[in-house]
């Protein structure tokens, strides 16, 4: 891409809801999950963003909110993507790997506690 494509990309509802996307995601990769999500969330919050980019936006919002121990929210934006009848495939795939993933992690927890309180009385 040429750079002037770049430069004038940057200035439509996808190149400005990417440009979130991507901040968003080093916040997520330096371990600021708060920052990530507000970067998400103005990604996702924006007007005319294209499926695909809101289904990925998503999916990583999720990720941030599940890492910072937000399970609800998290499954709240991944059933969000489930419900996108234009998310890409590959992204619904990742959805249902997570939920289950959250879903068996759950069941383990309450399996723990229900251990520790077992052996205790």
């Amino acid at each position: 891409m040429g750079l002037r494509r770049w430069w004038n990309s940057l200035f439509t509802d996808r190149g400005k809801a990417l440009s979130l996307y991507r901040r968003g995601m080093g916040r997520a990769n330096e371990h600021d999950h708060d920052g990530a999500i507000r970067d998400y969330t103005a990604a996702i919050e924006m007007q005319a963003v294209p499926p695909d980019l809101k289904a990925m936006t998503l999916y990583n919002r999720a990720l941030a909110y599940a890492a910072a121990g937000d399970d609800a929210k998290a499954s709240g934006d991944l059933q969000a993507v489930l419900a996108l009848a234009e998310a890409p495939a590959d992204v619904k795939t990742a959805c249902r790997q997570k939920l289950e993933r959250m879903r068996r992690r759950s069941e383990r927890n309450i399996s723990s506690s229900r251990s520790v309180l077992g052996s205790d009385g």
